[in-house]
């Protein structure tokens, strides 16, 4: 095994005078499967394509763009695993000080809206005669006109904006093989407009036939009531086996999305985990330190992809989809043992899981013969009456796992579904915290207020309540200190001021300190973000208000730190201003003492600071 080529010398040294294709990413390369790039080339390669890597080019001139040569059938782009403004950019639109997806944690790598400097780039440097396919999160989920938080605006489809010639949505794996194979036989790219899971552009609507039309870009631009209307079509659309094609005029061009690419077989999945991955990033950012992100997955395993959950603010239905999709055992178990024999590796397997560890098989049969629920969840607001809550199989390999020679422990750090597990009729709490819970186990109720969980696309806060119980009396009937870190998000769409004192009264309640707390970004293609712009519900048409004002926003985020001393005011001020009083006091129920006897001295303070940790 070798590196893939990320320089002449390299290809080179492999014989190589032409690439078949070059992935330019905005994430540097760790060849690894957790990295997008890494398992896209290594199949490429697989199937006999030529590939090299021009990771985080240096986008202020086109030499980076020319390093490698042209390839004889196309440039690949993505920003890499985030989106590059979330990447760059907090909730309070404020720098980040850090990129774990580049060398020694630094920033300043890659660009803002990178797929987007990096086509242009790739335009002026080899004209129009070589193909740009654009992908990656970023071009999943700007695939449509959509709201654009950083500069506050509607933003045309991220093909037009780009000029690429084809755009690849949700994971990658079937679309580009199948675009490769058509590219190999000499089909021009204008005329590859039959793969799922792409989006292609046309003149206008009478160059495609068999479509479903959306309100157009400059119609969602301006009206709201337009937007949430076309992203209503978008979102209900998002599923491979009954999905339409879709078509939107941004501008001059017509976007047309063909329908998601069909879920991987268990046996296409093993293919993708079993290839000759490194399992490391590129020797040439070792004096750097390393890139940090690898250090997370390190000694991880994917063991499923696609989440049935339904959070309303996360963008893995419009990415990997709402189908679970599943690794073998044996595959699972070969991986196992090739991380017991990596440097560094001390028998703890990190995590094993997926976007949520839990969901390891599809909610129900039938998704698997016609796809998801037209319209519905399995989880909320009610629990589908078809929904298999079942861990037999997730309990069974985690056991497998544990017997191998060298491993001590397998940890899971995925998110948990608690309301899931609590549906099920097995014992998977129960081993869970017996073996697979390094002291603390990290969930998401994200709110308390059922008004709120429910915009969120969660379970009622009752669900959460009766998991506390269970993981408490299940911990102390084996003998464990244990404890819950759970995740709370402010000022997302349908939490009022009320909303947000609910919280931080069941946070007192139950003794939580928060160390982080999270506060609502709206990222493109997410229904969250469609309401939080909008102000409307796209799937019910209901009115949902959102605290947008900064003011509106750190009262209700400081409102779940009420505790600390920087965050007295806006606590007093939000408390005032909801005629809760009452919480403002001495009393076990109150969130704060009155102001003249507030802490203020510097050293009570950090003791304070001290004394706040997660759980």
């Amino acid at each position: 095994m070798s590196f893939l080529p990320i320089s002449r010398s390299d290809m080179v040294c492999r014989g190589w005078e032409q690439l078949d294709f070059i992935f330019v990413s905005g994430d540097a390369y760790v060849d690894h499967p957790s990295f997008g790039p890494a398992i896209l080339c290594r199949l490429l390669e697989k199937h006999g394509y030529k590939v090299g890597i021009i990771p985080q080019p240096d986008w202020h001139s086109i030499k980076d763009f020319a390093r490698l040569g042209k390839p004889r059938l196309g440039f690949l782009v993505s920003s890499g695993n985030l989106d590059s403004q979330l990447n760059k950019y907090t909730a309070a639109k404020r720098i980040r000080h850090e990129d774990l997806y580049s060398p020694g944690g630094r920033t300043g790598y890659r660009p803002e809206r990178a797929v987007v400097v990096y086509s242009r780039l790739l335009h002026e440097c080899w004209g129009n005669d070589v193909p740009i396919i654009i992908g990656g999160i970023e071009a999943s989920l700007r695939r449509f006109a959509h709201y654009d938080y950083w500069s506050d605006s509607i933003k045309q489809s991220i093909l037009a904006e780009c000029d690429a010639d084809l755009l690849v949505y949700g994971m990658g794996e079937h679309q580009l093989i199948d675009i490769a194979a058509q590219l190999h036989q000499g089909v021009a790219i204008n005329n590859i407009q039959d793969v799922p899971g792409t989006c292609f552009k046309v003149p206008g609507f009478d160059y495609i036939w068999d479509y479903t039309p959306i309100p157009s870009y400059k119609e969602v631009k301006e009206d709201k009531t337009k937007f949430a209307e076309a992203f209503k079509t978008e979102y209900l659309e998002q599923d491979a086996y009954r999905g339409k094609r879709l078509a939107q005029q941004n501008g001059p061009w017509c976007i047309v999305q063909n329908p998601p690419a069909m879920p991987l077989s268990v046996e296409e999945m093993d293919e993708i985990y079993d290839l000759p991955y490194e399992r490391s990033w590129h020797p040439c950012y070792d004096k750097a330190g390393g890139i940090p992100a690898y250090d997370e997955v390190k000694f991880s395993i994917v063991a499923h992809r696609g989440c049935f959950g339904g959070c309303n603010f996360c963008a893995i239905i419009s990415h990997q989809g709402r189908i679970i999709q599943r690794r073998s055992d044996e595959s699972i178990l070969r991986e196992a043992k090739i991380l017991t024999k990596l440097p560094g590796f001390k028998g703890y397997i990190h995590d094993l899981g997926g976007p949520t560890a839990n969901f390891h098989r599809p909610s129900c049969d039938e998704q698997l013969k016609r796809g998801t629920c037209h319209g519905k969840q399995c989880l909320s607001p009610t629990v589908c009456k078809n929904l298999v809550a079942d861990h037999s199989d997730y309990i069974g390999l985690l056991r497998k796992l544990r017997a191998l020679p060298g491993v001590k422990k397998v940890f899971i750090r995925s998110g948990i579904r608690f309301d899931y597990l609590m549906l099920a009729r097995d014992n998977f709490l129960q081993e869970l915290c017996e073996h697979h819970i390094s002291g603390q186990l990290k969930i998401a109720p994200e709110h308390i207020s059922d008004n709120v969980t429910h915009i969120m696309g969660k379970t009622p806060a009752r669900v959460y309540r009766q998991f506390v119980e269970r993981f408490t009396a299940i911990n102390k009937k084996i003998g464990k200190k244990q404890f819950l870190v759970p995740y709370f998000m402010s000022s997302h769409p349908g939490s009022t001021l009320k909303d947000a004192i609910e919280l931080a009264e069941f946070i007192k309640k139950m003794g939580y300190h928060p160390k982080q707390v999270q506060d609502f970004i709206p990222t493109p293609g997410t229904l969250s973000t469609c309401m939080w712009y909008s102000g409307i519900n796209p799937l019910t048409g209901a009115r949902v208000y959102t605290a947008k004002k900064p003011e509106d926003k750190a009262m209700q985020r400081a409102l779940m730190q009420y505790w600390l001393p920087e965050n007295y005011l806006l606590v007093k001020k939000a408390l005032e201003k909801a005629g809760r009083r009452d919480l403002i006091g001495y009393g076990k129920l109150c969130l704060i003492k009155p102001e003249n006897k507030r802490v203020t001295k510097k050293s009570d303070t950090n003791k304070m600071r001290k004394k706040s940790k997660k759980v």
